[in-house]
Order: structure tokens, then C-alpha cells, then sequence
């Protein structure tokens, strides 16, 4: 007959927790405070900012002060009550926790901002603005940036499209037929590997208006990674692929359709990914020299005036812009392949 001592059970306790340990799966506790520990820290946290925007008095002329100090309190009751709440959230909850570290290093990232411009200036005005400042620009001085905004999403939008469709035409003919890319080939290995903006005294003179050449400029930019990836990806399908396809009877054009562009459309996606980011740059340099209209021209004109909160405001407007667009695209490529869901992600 087999007995259990203290000690026995005290090992076996140890053992078990050793156990769940390396399995990777969370005993359950009766008191779960650490797992929102950094949560309530970046609650504290977003407080002290807003304390910190009310506790000394600004050394310049702001009026956007108080609400960016309401904006903070606000902020700090939100995600404690999200902290208290736990798991009764659900994913809100979960992305919360994850989060959580990067919210409290943006709360004691503002108030060493605020601190170092508003209240104790030890940073040059007007080349470092406090974040009141920038809240000033979008409250005051929102129509015109909203206009630069839907002049900037016009452009880019009519240029990455025309680029895009261009280029993946391109590469389809060039990996599909040998006698496109005989004759093909040679002018993209000239042309694609300028840089687009080499190209903008030449586009500003043949072009009637600097709104078309900016058009060509981006579209440019974006149709060479296109092409090349494209054809990358066309060239790069198996011949098993074909053979059973003509077994079956298919015709070239259901070669292509639907055999070539779908194997090819992960290729694709990098390349409209690639010529995305090349278009941006090209559309803020092109929008700075010709086009009087959209960020780029907002930054210019802003940089011209001192204006800095200004100029910073616009450099946050572009670059949620950039990020959201990149993420849309990201999400279509993960729809359209759905077998390659999570393997690239942004």
C-alpha cells in the first residue's frame, strides 16, 4: 500500500507548475493585477502628462493647453477602466495588454516634450513647437490642410494607379511572350533604373501642366518594380503548370489568365508594395518644385513661413497616409491570398 508524505506533495505541486511552465500554458491565479500591471502604468502615466500640461504655466502663448490636458485625462480614465475590465473586453482587451508598453512610452515621450518646450523652454522655439502647438494647427488651420490632403490622395492616387496598370501589363507580355521582351527588355534596363525625379526637368517641359507631369513622374516610379516583379513572377511558373493545363484543353489565353497571374500574384504584391513607397517620395518631391497644391507644397510653404508646428503636422497627416495605405494594400493582398495570410505582414 503506497503512502504520500508532505514532502511528496510538495514536490509533485513543484513538478506540476515546472511542468506548465515549459508547456507554455499560464496556471491560473487568483490574483491576475501583474498581467495588466503596464497597463495601469501607462494609465498613471497619461495623468502625469496631462498633470504636467496644467501644473506649470506656459512660457509662450498656446490655447490649445487645457484641452490637450482634458485629451490626456481622458485617454488615462480610458485605459484603466479597459486595465480594470480584463478579460470581460475580450480581443479589445488582448490588443490592450499588447499595446500597453507602447502607450506608456508615448505618455512619458509627451511629457518630456511638453516639458522641455512649453513649460521650461529648453528646446529653440520656433524649431521645436510643444504638442499644443500641433493641436493648434489642426483646430485653426484645417481647411487648408485638408485641401493639401485631397490634393496629395488625387495625385498619388491617379499616378500609382496608371503606373500600376501599366506595369503589370508589362510584365505579363514580357514573362509570356519572348518577342515582347526582346524589344521590351532592353528600353526597361535603360529607363527603369533612373530615379523618377531624374527625369522632372524633362517631364516639366513636355508636359502641358504640372499636375500631368507629376502624374507621369509617380506613375513612373511605380510601373519599373511593377514590370520587373511581374515578369519575375510569370517567368517563374512551373511548365508542369501549362502541360497539365494543355492536357485538359486549355487555351493560351486561359494560360494566362488563369494560370500565369495567379501563381504570379505574390510577386505582384512586392512589387506594387516596392513602387508604393518609390511613389510617395516622388509625389512630396514633385508637389515641392511644380505642383502648388498638396503636402509636399504645405511643407514647403510652412518651412517658408517658420511655421513648424505646421510643417510637423503635415509630416504626421503624410506619414498616417503612407501607413494606411500601405496597410490597405497589405490587407487586399492577404484576401487575395488567402493561403499566404500572415506570412508577409506590416
Amino acid at each position: 500500500m503506497s503512502t504520500y508524505s508532505a514532502s511528496k506533495t510538495v514536490a509533485l505541486a513543484q513538478s506540476a507548475e515546472e511542468g506548465a511552465a515549459l508547456s507554455g500554458r499560464p496556471l491560473s491565479l487568483a490574483f491576475s493585477f501583474p498581467a495588466g500591471g503596464t497597463g495601469v502604468f501607462a494609465s498613471l502615466a497619461w495623468a502625469g502628462f496631462g498633470i504636467s500640461c496644467l501644473w506649470w504655466p506656459d512660457i509662450g502663448d498656446w490655447t490649445r493647453t487645457h484641452q490637450l490636458a482634458a485629451a490626456a485625462f481622458a485617454i488615462s480614465g480610458a485605459i484603466f477602466l479597459a486595465t480594470v475590465a480584463g478579460s470581460r473586453l475580450g480581443r479589445f482587451n488582448a490588443g490592450l495588454q499588447r499595446r500597453a508598453p507602447w502607450l506608456l512610452v508615448s505618455a512619458l515621450f509627451l511629457t518630456l516634450w511638453e516639458v522641455a518646450t512649453a513649460k521650461f523652454g529648453w528646446l529653440p522655439l520656433p524649431f521645436f513647437p510643444p504638442p499644443q502647438s500641433i493641436i493648434e494647427v489642426y483646430t485653426d488651420d484645417l481647411p487648408k490642410l485638408l485641401d493639401s490632403i485631397f490634393a496629395s490622395v488625387k495625385l498619388q492616387l491617379g499616378g500609382y494607379v496608371i503606373g500600376a496598370t501599366v506595369g503589370f501589363l508589362t510584365g505579363v507580355s514580357i514573362g509570356w511572350s519572348r518577342s515582347v521582351g526582346y524589344w521590351v527588355h532592353p528600353v526597361l534596363r535603360f529607363i527603369g533604373p533612373l530615379p523618377a525625379t531624374a527625369w522632372l526637368p524633362i517631364a516639366f517641359f513636355t508636359f502641358p501642366s504640372s499636375w500631368s507631369a507629376s502624374t507621369f513622374l509617380i506613375a513612373l516610379a511605380t510601373g519599373f518594380p511593377v514590370t520587373v516583379l511581374t515578369w519575375s513572377g510569370v517567368a517563374s511558373v512551373s511548365n508542369a503548370y501549362y502541360d497539365v493545363a494543355r492536357t485538359l484543353g486549355a487555351k493560351p489565353s486561359f494560360l494566362v489568365l488563369r494560370v500565369a497571374i495567379p501563381t504570379a500574384l505574390p510577386h505582384v504584391f512586392v512589387g506594387l508594395f516596392m513602387g508604393l513607397g518609390s511613389s510617395f517620395a516622388v509625389l512630396v518631391v514633385a508637389e515641392m518644385i511644380g505642383v502648388k497644391a498638396g503636402l509636399g507644397w504645405y511643407l514647403q510653404w510652412a518651412q517658408g513661413w517658420a511655421a513648424y508646428a505646421n510643417m510637423y503636422a503635415a509630416l504626421i497627416v503624410m506619414s498616417l497616409l503612407c501607413s494606411g495605405a500601405i496597410t490597405l494594400l497589405f490587407r487586399t493582398r492577404d484576401r487575395l491570398l488567402i493561403w499566404q495570410k500572415g506570412v508577409v505582414k506590416w
